[in-house]
């Protein structure tokens, strides 16, 4: 039959308790800075965003309309998509503030 075959190199049969301990703890340090670190960045400068938009600011949603600003409350603003023409989104939505000016130049 099938005799089973060991490893012949040097150390522990059952592997190396503090070099695994290390990988693991420098993995956890490169997914940090490469993929956590920057995601709350984002979340901040977003939530940042949220607190400062106003009345008369030109914005972009995440649905692509791009409308000014009527009315801001709590959790949801009133855009402006088309003279006369006003919806409701949530505050989250918003993308992007745009510079004034920017939708009438783009007519």
């Amino acid at each position: 039959m099938i005799s089973p075959a060991f490893a012949q190199a040097g150390g522990s049969p059952m592997g190396g308790g503090m070099d695994f301990v290390i990988m693991m703890v420098l993995l956890f340090g490169v997914m940090y800075f490469l993929m956590i670190r920057p995601q709350m960045k984002r979340a901040k400068e977003h939530k940042q965003l949220m607190e400062a938009l106003q009345k008369g600011d030109e914005v972009v949603t995440a649905g692509g309309l791009v409308g000014k600003i009527t009315k801001v409350g709590e959790a949801y603003i009133t855009l402006e998509i088309a003279p006369e023409t006003e919806i409701l989104v949530q505050k989250g939505s918003v993308q992007l503030p745009l510079p004034k000016g920017t939708i009438k130049s783009s007519l």
